[in-house]
């Protein structure tokens, strides 16, 4: 790791790792339901021709772990939106959980997210797309309370709803503000209803993660 940011973000501490400090347009990383920013560049993204960074999301890896829990997608989508104000502007890689977060950043951003890829990983498939019956959530006997990954984030962010025509929505927005042609990307193997719905978008493309990023490093 050659350096980490800290963010802001309300009464949490984000941590945005700077993984290498390479010339040219970034790559940011979003990573899955219970894992962290890693050390090191990951395989599939060794040819990126600039600065990779990843953010942990809060409750995960180095960020803060907040006291009760109360996950949302859209609170790790603030988190996302933190890190890329920071960044400017990305080509953002999501892995698992990190692939909805990617497309909803995607969404909120297409000026900014120079191309959102979405991969296979822990969460990617979340909590279907109907609404669970209500529960209380305890944290498991013999967990340390602050520790991450926060096991309410785990319990709540794997019940987290998906539904496809939200992620339609989404994926419009990506289409009619980016000025790519295909500024979202699939290369998941897996392929959960909301996954079906944004390949069935126009302006969509399907291919292996490093033909992606040669296609957005081009553009």
């Amino acid at each position: 790791m050659k350096s980490t940011t800290s963010l802001r973000h309300g009464r949490i501490e984000l941590a945005l790792h700077q993984v290498t400090d390479d010339e040219g347009p970034a790559l940011l990383m979003l990573h899955g339901l219970g894992e962290s920013t890693s050390a090191a560049v990951p395989e599939g993204l060794l040819g990126w021709p600039g600065p990779v960074w990843g953010l942990d999301f809060t409750g995960h890896g180095e960020s803060t772990v907040p006291v009760g829990g109360g996950y949302t997608a859209e609170i790790l989508l603030a988190d996302a939106d933190h890190a890329l104000r920071h960044l400017g502007s990305a080509t953002v890689v999501g892995r698992g959980l990190g692939s909805w977060i990617a497309m909803l950043l995607a969404g909120a951003h297409p000026e900014a997210v120079r191309g959102a890829v979405l991969t296979d990983g822990p969460g990617l498939i979340g909590g279907g797309v109907q609404p669970g019956s209500p529960f209380v959530i305890e944290p498991p006997a013999g967990v340390d309370e602050g520790i991450a990954p926060d096991p309410f984030a785990l319990v709540e962010l794997a019940r987290d709803v998906r539904p496809p025509d939200y992620a339609a929505r989404f994926v419009r927005f990506v289409v009619e503000g980016s000025p790519l042609n295909e500024p979202i990307v699939i290369s998941s193997v897996s392929r959960p209803e909301w996954i079906e719905a944004v390949a069935a978008e126009p302006g969509v493309g399907e291919m292996a993660l490093d033909d992606a990023l040669r296609l957005f490093a081009d553009e």
